[in-house]
């Protein structure tokens, strides 16, 4: 998933260097504080069309007190996965037969797998319309620089009218976002929510005012730039998101490109290979 999979990133190493100096931005660059975030926003959607590569990477989620460690692979058929761990805690032999069987069910049932895959593509679809809204849903103020990053404050725009409830809950936010001004990406956005947000009166669900959630986003290679850090911690009850949860933590890490061709049954021989090769070490 990149970054208009579900908005922006970075790693922690970029924002806080004992070598980069802070510094108030002059207030007669205010007036430009919109359209810089309009050029950042305009540069991502272009990288994510312009980019087709295909990635391995590891993901850690703690989701209701649980923690899982997945390894992944994007392949030209849809994303396959492999539990790795459990709490900390290495699969038995039994659940790594299920996990082996999980993934046979899926290669085998490639309607399953069109099935997750679209559900996955909904999400990626819809928060890339809420991040091409967001230079005219937001207001923004310039905040501290350092070296090529800046820091841009945004509030709700109060002339803005959110065409759906997933974008009424994006104008309800405020919050700031990091940028790289040399390479024109998303470094870091955060956000909350300053009001109560409820949907159709309360009846098909509500968020609460005060939640929360960070986007992370990387160069994990030369020019490549993915997800890193996803936290999301909102109370409630919301029906928008088919694979997001309102309270979850991802880690992402170890990217490796793979072929822009393979396969689910090549990535799954690849993770199966990887499992045994870390069992046996």
């Amino acid at each position: 998933m990149r970054l208009t999979h579900l908005l922006g990133a970075i790693t922690e190493i970029i924002l806080v260097g004992s070598t980069m100096s802070s510094q108030s931005v002059p207030p007669s660059r205010e007036a430009s504080a919109n359209q810089l975030a309009r050029r950042i926003v305009t540069n991502e959607l272009k990288a994510q069309d312009e980019d087709h590569s295909h990635w391995m990477y590891r993901a850690e989620v703690e989701d209701r007190g649980k923690r899982e460690v997945r390894e992944i692979i994007e392949t030209k058929d849809g994303d396959l996965s492999r539990l790795l761990s459990v709490n900390g805690r290495p699969l038995s032999e039994e659940q790594q037969r299920k996990e082996d069987q999980r993934i046979q069910r899926l290669i085998s049932n490639p309607g399953e797998q069109r099935k997750l895959q679209r559900a996955r593509n909904e999400d990626g679809d819809q928060a890339r319309r809420l991040l091409e809204m967001l230079p005219d849903a937001s207001l923004f103020s310039y905040g501290e620089h350092r070296e090529e990053l800046v820091k841009l404050n945004f509030r709700p725009n109060p002339s803005f009218k959110p065409p759906s409830p997933e974008a009424h809950v994006f104008h309800e936010m405020e919050g700031e976002m990091w940028v790289n001004t040399k390479e024109d990406r998303l470094v870091k956005i955060t956000g909350h929510l300053t009001h109560e947000v409820k949907f159709a009166g309360g009846l098909l669900g509500h968020l609460d005012k005060g939640g929360r959630f960070e986007v992370r986003q990387a160069e994990v290679a030369p020019g490549h730039w993915e997800m890193v850090v996803l936290n999301v911690d909102m109370r409630g009850k919301a029906l928008f998101f088919k694979t997001i949860r309102v309270q979850q933590r991802e880690y992402r890490s170890s990217f490796r490109r793979v072929p822009d061709n393979l396969t689910l049954a090549q990535a799954a021989d690849i993770l199966r290979r990887q499992t045994v090769a870390a069992t046996d070490s």
